[in-house]
């Protein structure tokens, strides 16, 4: 969250740089007008990327592709399985809910598990959730002495579970 705000504010400092440069360009050198198009475009793209727009479409493009890369292709053997995984279909990587059979991919928990993990009650405001998730991550932090990574990893699931 701190490194998008520092983006930001490059974001702002290029921009104003570019103003700056189209106005002289406008009043005094032309050459002045093709020096800002540069700055023009990288606020542009710190803006894009700060704003979180590029991860958005990267994530779209990488959801449409599939997996890419050396060796991530499907191999003749496995086109039909990899086929299932990519349809979701069962014992694919989903997890199954109860005895019904319907999977559900395992990004990470229920509402209800959330609030169970966070020690809250179903329903409770975005700033209970918060403190709760601030109390709970000081608690089972690794770098604490009665720190657990796994019991850290499932608090945050449950916060940015609760926080989409």
């Amino acid at each position: 969250m701190d490194r998008d705000q520092l983006i930001m504010g490059l974001a702002a400092v290029f921009a104003g740089i570019t103003v700056l440069l189209a106005v002289l360009g406008l009043s005094y050198q032309l050459f002045l007008l093709f020096l800002a198009v540069p700055f023009g475009l990288t606020t542009y793209f710190m803006w894009y990327q700060a704003s979180g727009r590029l991860a958005e479409r990267t994530q779209q493009r990488r959801v449409r592709q599939g997996p890419s890369g050396f060796g991530t292709g499907a191999r003749r053997e496995n086109v039909r399985e990899n086929r299932r995984r990519a349809r979701g279909g069962a014992n694919a990587g989903g997890r199954t809910n109860g005895g019904t059979g319907a999977t559900r991919p395992t990004r990470g928990p229920t509402r209800a598990e959330a609030y169970r993990a966070l020690d809250l009650e179903p329903g409770a405001s975005a700033d209970e959730v918060k403190r709760a998730y601030r109390s709970k991550v000081k608690e089972v932090h690794p770098d604490t002495d009665s720190g657990d990574e796994e019991s850290f990893k499932r608090v945050n699931r449950a916060y940015e579970s609760l926080n989409e």
